[in-house]
Protein backbone atom coordinates (compact mmCIF):
# COMPACT_ATOMS: atom_id res chain seq x y z
CA UNK A 1 0.00 0.00 0.00
CA UNK A 2 1.59 3.39 -1.01
CA UNK A 3 2.17 5.74 2.08
CA UNK A 4 -0.51 8.48 3.28
CA UNK A 5 -0.07 11.57 1.48
CA UNK A 6 -0.33 13.44 4.72
CA UNK A 7 0.01 11.63 7.95
CA UNK A 8 -0.85 13.04 12.18
CA UNK A 9 0.20 10.89 14.72
CA UNK A 10 -1.07 12.47 18.35
CA UNK A 11 -0.32 15.97 16.98
CA UNK A 12 -0.94 18.44 19.64
CA UNK A 13 -0.21 22.02 19.82
CA UNK A 14 -0.47 23.99 23.08
CA UNK A 15 -0.02 27.75 23.20
CA UNK A 16 0.66 28.54 26.98
CA UNK A 17 -1.94 26.69 28.68
CA UNK A 18 -4.52 26.52 25.81
CA UNK A 19 -4.54 23.55 23.68
CA UNK A 20 -5.16 24.06 20.69
CA UNK A 21 -4.68 20.75 18.65
CA UNK A 22 -5.31 17.85 21.42
CA UNK A 23 -3.82 14.38 20.58
CA UNK A 24 -4.69 14.31 16.61
CA UNK A 25 -4.14 11.01 14.59
CA UNK A 26 -4.99 10.41 10.88
CA UNK A 27 -4.09 10.20 7.06
CA UNK A 28 -4.80 11.42 4.07
CA UNK A 29 -4.35 8.95 0.20
CA UNK A 30 -2.97 10.56 -2.54
CA UNK A 31 -5.84 12.46 -4.80
CA UNK A 32 -7.99 12.72 -1.96
CA UNK A 33 -10.84 15.37 -1.31
CA UNK A 34 -10.30 15.76 2.68
CA UNK A 35 -12.51 17.75 4.90
CA UNK A 36 -11.91 19.45 8.18
CA UNK A 37 -15.08 20.67 9.67
CA UNK A 38 -15.58 21.91 12.84
CA UNK A 39 -17.03 25.54 14.77
CA UNK A 40 -15.17 28.36 15.05
CA UNK A 41 -12.19 27.55 17.43
CA UNK A 42 -12.07 23.85 16.40
CA UNK A 43 -8.18 23.89 15.33
CA UNK A 44 -9.10 23.55 11.78
CA UNK A 45 -6.92 26.35 10.71
CA UNK A 46 -4.11 25.54 13.68
CA UNK A 47 -3.69 21.99 12.51
CA UNK A 48 -3.08 23.05 8.75
CA UNK A 49 -0.82 25.83 9.61
CA UNK A 50 1.10 22.78 11.63
CA UNK A 51 1.51 20.76 8.21
CA UNK A 52 2.25 23.76 6.17
CA UNK A 53 5.52 24.36 8.74
CA UNK A 54 4.30 27.38 9.63
CA UNK A 55 4.21 25.85 13.26
CA UNK A 56 6.28 23.76 15.20
CA UNK A 57 4.13 21.02 17.16
CA UNK A 58 4.30 20.59 20.98
CA UNK A 59 4.55 16.90 20.53
CA UNK A 60 3.52 14.18 18.61
CA UNK A 61 4.98 14.33 14.38
CA UNK A 62 2.68 15.14 11.50
CA UNK A 63 4.64 14.37 7.69
CA UNK A 64 3.62 15.71 4.67
CA UNK A 65 4.39 13.82 1.10
CA UNK A 66 6.81 11.87 3.72
CA UNK A 67 8.65 15.09 4.50
CA UNK A 68 8.35 15.15 8.39
CA UNK A 69 6.85 18.96 9.40
CA UNK A 70 8.99 19.36 12.35
CA UNK A 71 12.33 18.30 11.02
CA UNK A 72 12.20 19.79 7.49
CA UNK A 73 8.87 22.72 7.13
CA UNK A 74 10.75 24.80 4.33
CA UNK A 75 10.96 21.33 2.16
CA UNK A 76 7.63 21.06 3.21
CA UNK A 77 6.35 24.59 2.43
CA UNK A 78 8.31 24.18 -1.48
CA UNK A 79 6.63 21.07 -2.09
CA UNK A 80 2.23 22.31 -1.32
CA UNK A 81 -0.28 24.63 -2.17
CA UNK A 82 -1.79 26.86 0.16
CA UNK A 83 -4.98 29.01 -0.10
CA UNK A 84 -5.58 30.85 2.93
CA UNK A 85 -9.04 32.08 4.52
CA UNK A 86 -8.44 35.81 3.46
CA UNK A 87 -7.13 36.18 0.24
CA UNK A 88 -3.28 36.01 -0.48
CA UNK A 89 -3.17 38.35 -3.05
CA UNK A 90 -1.55 42.10 -3.79
CA UNK A 91 -4.90 43.85 -4.08
CA UNK A 92 -3.09 47.03 -5.33
CA UNK A 93 -1.41 44.88 -8.74
CA UNK A 94 -3.34 43.88 -11.65
CA UNK A 95 -3.92 40.02 -11.95
CA UNK A 96 -1.30 39.61 -14.31
CA UNK A 97 1.52 40.97 -12.04
CA UNK A 98 0.19 38.94 -9.00
CA UNK A 99 0.52 35.18 -11.24
CA UNK A 100 3.87 36.79 -12.28
CA UNK A 101 5.14 37.49 -8.57
CA UNK A 102 3.51 34.18 -7.18
CA UNK A 103 5.67 32.47 -10.30
CA UNK A 104 8.85 34.35 -8.53
CA UNK A 105 8.55 33.23 -5.42
CA UNK A 106 8.15 29.43 -6.36
CA UNK A 107 11.70 30.13 -8.71
CA UNK A 108 9.68 29.56 -12.12
CA UNK A 109 11.55 30.62 -14.81
CA UNK A 110 11.74 31.22 -18.81
CA UNK A 111 9.40 28.63 -21.04
CA UNK A 112 8.24 26.80 -17.52
CA UNK A 113 7.29 29.84 -16.84
CA UNK A 114 5.17 30.71 -19.41
CA UNK A 115 3.83 27.77 -19.83
CA UNK A 116 2.53 27.78 -16.43
CA UNK A 117 1.16 31.19 -16.35
CA UNK A 118 -1.23 30.51 -19.64
CA UNK A 119 -2.53 27.19 -17.88
CA UNK A 120 -3.54 29.41 -15.07
CA UNK A 121 -5.18 31.86 -16.70
CA UNK A 122 -6.64 29.39 -18.39
CA UNK A 123 -7.86 27.06 -15.04
CA UNK A 124 -9.22 29.98 -13.31
CA UNK A 125 -11.14 31.35 -16.45
CA UNK A 126 -9.27 34.56 -16.48
CA UNK A 127 -8.98 35.23 -19.99
CA UNK A 128 -9.15 38.82 -20.82
CA UNK A 129 -9.39 40.11 -17.41
CA UNK A 130 -4.93 39.98 -16.84
CA UNK A 131 -4.57 43.51 -16.39
CA UNK A 132 -7.42 44.39 -14.27
CA UNK A 133 -6.67 45.39 -10.92
CA UNK A 134 -7.26 42.59 -8.30
CA UNK A 135 -8.74 44.64 -5.92
CA UNK A 136 -11.67 45.82 -8.27
CA UNK A 137 -12.60 41.64 -9.12
CA UNK A 138 -15.41 40.32 -7.50
CA UNK A 139 -14.89 37.52 -5.06
CA UNK A 140 -15.30 34.93 -6.53
CA UNK A 141 -12.69 35.92 -9.61
CA UNK A 142 -10.53 36.80 -6.71
CA UNK A 143 -11.04 32.96 -5.43
CA UNK A 144 -9.51 31.80 -8.14
CA UNK A 145 -6.95 33.76 -8.90
CA UNK A 146 -5.71 32.80 -5.59
CA UNK A 147 -6.20 29.24 -6.03
CA UNK A 148 -3.82 29.41 -9.37
CA UNK A 149 -1.28 31.27 -7.49
CA UNK A 150 -1.05 28.30 -4.87
CA UNK A 151 -1.15 25.91 -7.82
CA UNK A 152 1.46 27.54 -10.11
CA UNK A 153 4.33 25.59 -9.38
CA UNK A 154 2.15 22.26 -9.30
CA UNK A 155 2.13 20.84 -5.93
CA UNK A 156 0.80 17.22 -5.59
CA UNK A 157 -0.83 18.22 -2.40
CA UNK A 158 -2.81 21.69 -1.72
CA UNK A 159 -4.24 22.86 1.60
CA UNK A 160 -7.09 25.30 1.09
CA UNK A 161 -8.34 27.04 4.90
CA UNK A 162 -12.10 28.10 4.40
CA UNK A 163 -11.46 28.79 0.60
CA UNK A 164 -15.37 29.82 -0.19
CA UNK A 165 -15.95 32.22 2.37
CA UNK A 166 -18.30 35.04 1.44
CA UNK A 167 -18.50 33.72 -1.69
CA UNK A 168 -21.99 33.67 -3.67
CA UNK A 169 -23.38 29.78 -4.26
CA UNK A 170 -22.54 29.82 -8.37
CA UNK A 171 -18.86 30.96 -7.57
CA UNK A 172 -18.43 28.12 -4.45
CA UNK A 173 -20.24 25.60 -7.01
CA UNK A 174 -16.96 26.56 -9.88
CA UNK A 175 -14.23 26.42 -6.95
CA UNK A 176 -15.42 22.96 -6.40
CA UNK A 177 -15.53 21.69 -9.69
CA UNK A 178 -11.92 22.74 -10.26
CA UNK A 179 -11.66 21.40 -6.78
CA UNK A 180 -13.06 17.77 -8.46
CA UNK A 181 -10.92 18.03 -11.62
CA UNK A 182 -7.69 18.78 -9.27
CA UNK A 183 -8.49 15.80 -7.31
CA UNK A 184 -8.96 13.63 -10.85
CA UNK A 185 -5.40 14.30 -11.82
CA UNK A 186 -4.12 13.11 -8.78
CA UNK A 187 -3.35 16.12 -6.66
CA UNK A 188 -4.60 15.62 -2.87
CA UNK A 189 -6.97 18.02 -1.17
CA UNK A 190 -7.38 19.46 2.13
CA UNK A 191 -10.20 21.90 2.84
CA UNK A 192 -11.77 23.38 5.77
CA UNK A 193 -15.10 24.59 5.10
CA UNK A 194 -18.02 25.87 7.59
CA UNK A 195 -21.00 25.03 4.56
CA UNK A 196 -22.04 21.21 5.26
CA UNK A 197 -22.96 21.41 1.81
CA UNK A 198 -19.34 21.53 0.77
CA UNK A 199 -18.37 19.02 3.16
CA UNK A 200 -20.64 16.46 1.94
CA UNK A 201 -18.49 16.90 -1.46
CA UNK A 202 -15.33 15.46 0.13
CA UNK A 203 -13.76 11.64 0.02
CA UNK A 204 -13.83 11.55 4.05
CA UNK A 205 -14.03 14.13 6.65
CA UNK A 206 -12.82 14.57 10.31
CA UNK A 207 -14.92 16.59 12.74
CA UNK A 208 -12.93 18.51 14.98
CA UNK A 209 -14.31 19.74 18.46
CA UNK A 210 -12.02 21.80 21.00
CA UNK A 211 -8.88 20.59 19.52
CA UNK A 212 -10.14 17.02 19.43
CA UNK A 213 -10.85 14.72 16.86
CA UNK A 214 -14.24 13.38 17.54
CA UNK A 215 -15.24 11.60 14.12
CA UNK A 216 -13.32 10.38 11.25
CA UNK A 217 -14.94 8.48 7.91
CA UNK A 218 -16.92 9.09 4.61
CA UNK A 219 -20.55 10.55 5.05
CA UNK A 220 -21.94 7.89 4.69
CA UNK A 221 -19.69 6.46 7.11
CA UNK A 222 -20.31 8.79 9.72
CA UNK A 223 -23.86 8.53 9.52
CA UNK A 224 -24.24 5.19 10.78
CA UNK A 225 -23.72 7.04 14.53
CA UNK A 226 -27.83 6.47 13.85
CA UNK A 227 -28.04 3.12 12.51
CA UNK A 228 -30.52 0.89 14.00
CA UNK A 229 -32.32 4.31 15.17
CA UNK A 230 -34.36 7.14 13.85
CA UNK A 231 -33.80 10.79 13.06
CA UNK A 232 -37.34 12.40 13.29
CA UNK A 233 -37.78 15.90 12.99
CA UNK A 234 -40.92 18.36 15.16
CA UNK A 235 -42.22 21.47 14.71
CA UNK A 236 -44.44 22.92 17.62
CA UNK A 237 -44.69 26.46 18.65
CA UNK A 238 -43.00 26.06 21.79
CA UNK A 239 -39.94 24.45 20.50
CA UNK A 240 -37.56 25.20 23.34
CA UNK A 241 -39.92 23.99 26.17
CA UNK A 242 -40.58 20.28 23.70
CA UNK A 243 -36.80 20.57 23.68
CA UNK A 244 -36.41 20.38 27.81
CA UNK A 245 -39.59 18.04 28.09
CA UNK A 246 -38.68 15.59 25.23
CA UNK A 247 -34.78 15.39 26.83
CA UNK A 248 -36.13 13.96 30.32
CA UNK A 249 -37.98 11.23 28.73
CA UNK A 250 -35.82 8.07 28.79
CA UNK A 251 -37.44 6.50 25.00
CA UNK A 252 -35.46 9.86 23.65
CA UNK A 253 -31.90 9.06 22.91
CA UNK A 254 -31.04 12.91 21.87
CA UNK A 255 -33.10 16.07 20.90
CA UNK A 256 -31.41 18.59 19.21
CA UNK A 257 -32.69 22.33 18.38
CA UNK A 258 -31.83 22.95 14.55
CA UNK A 259 -33.65 26.92 13.75
CA UNK A 260 -37.17 26.81 14.74
CA UNK A 261 -37.68 23.16 14.85
CA UNK A 262 -36.50 19.83 16.84
CA UNK A 263 -34.37 16.47 15.54
CA UNK A 264 -35.15 13.89 18.20
CA UNK A 265 -33.45 10.70 18.23
CA UNK A 266 -35.65 7.50 18.76
CA UNK A 267 -35.25 3.75 18.32
CA UNK A 268 -38.84 3.07 16.99
CA UNK A 269 -40.12 5.65 14.41
CA UNK A 270 -43.19 4.57 14.46
CA UNK A 271 -44.06 4.41 18.18
CA UNK A 272 -41.42 7.52 18.59
CA UNK A 273 -43.76 9.58 16.71
CA UNK A 274 -46.47 8.70 18.30
CA UNK A 275 -45.46 9.49 21.98
CA UNK A 276 -43.88 12.85 21.16
CA UNK A 277 -47.22 13.98 19.67
CA UNK A 278 -49.03 12.20 22.49
CA UNK A 279 -46.79 14.49 24.92
CA UNK A 280 -47.29 17.67 23.30
CA UNK A 281 -50.74 17.53 22.93
CA UNK A 282 -50.93 17.06 26.86
CA UNK A 283 -48.87 19.94 27.27
CA UNK A 284 -51.19 22.18 24.84
CA UNK A 285 -48.03 22.72 22.48
CA UNK A 286 -49.79 22.40 19.19
CA UNK A 287 -50.17 22.33 16.49
CA UNK A 288 -47.36 19.83 15.92
CA UNK A 289 -45.43 17.51 13.63
CA UNK A 290 -43.35 14.61 13.79
CA UNK A 291 -41.40 13.22 10.24
CA UNK A 292 -39.03 11.17 9.83
CA UNK A 293 -36.07 12.30 7.75
CA UNK A 294 -32.14 11.51 6.67
CA UNK A 295 -29.73 12.46 9.08
CA UNK A 296 -27.66 15.53 7.72
CA UNK A 297 -24.11 15.71 8.56
CA UNK A 298 -25.08 18.53 10.78
CA UNK A 299 -27.02 15.66 12.65
CA UNK A 300 -23.87 13.61 12.72
CA UNK A 301 -22.38 16.75 13.82
CA UNK A 302 -23.89 17.47 16.71
CA UNK A 303 -24.03 13.86 17.71
CA UNK A 304 -20.77 13.41 17.46
CA UNK A 305 -20.31 16.95 20.57
CA UNK A 306 -22.87 15.50 22.41
CA UNK A 307 -21.59 12.62 22.65
CA UNK A 308 -18.07 13.16 23.74
CA UNK A 309 -19.82 15.92 26.44
CA UNK A 310 -21.46 12.81 27.59
CA UNK A 311 -18.14 10.70 27.72
CA UNK A 312 -16.52 11.09 31.52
Amino acid sequence: MAAPALEAVHLTKRFGDFVAVDDVSFDVHEGEVFGLLGSNGAGKSTVIRLFCGLLTPTSGSGRVLGIDIAQDPEGVRRRIGYMTQRFSLYDELTVRQNLNFFAGVYGLRGRAKAERLDWAIRMGDLGGKEDLVTRSLPGGWKQRLALACALLHQPRLVFLDEPTGGVDPISRRRFWGLIDSLSADGVTIIVTTHYLDEAERCDRIALLDQGRLVALGSVAELKEVFAGRAVLEVTCPRYLEAQERLEKEDWVREASLFGDRLHVVVDDPEEGRRRILALLERDGNTPATAQRIIPSLEDVFIHSIEARGATP
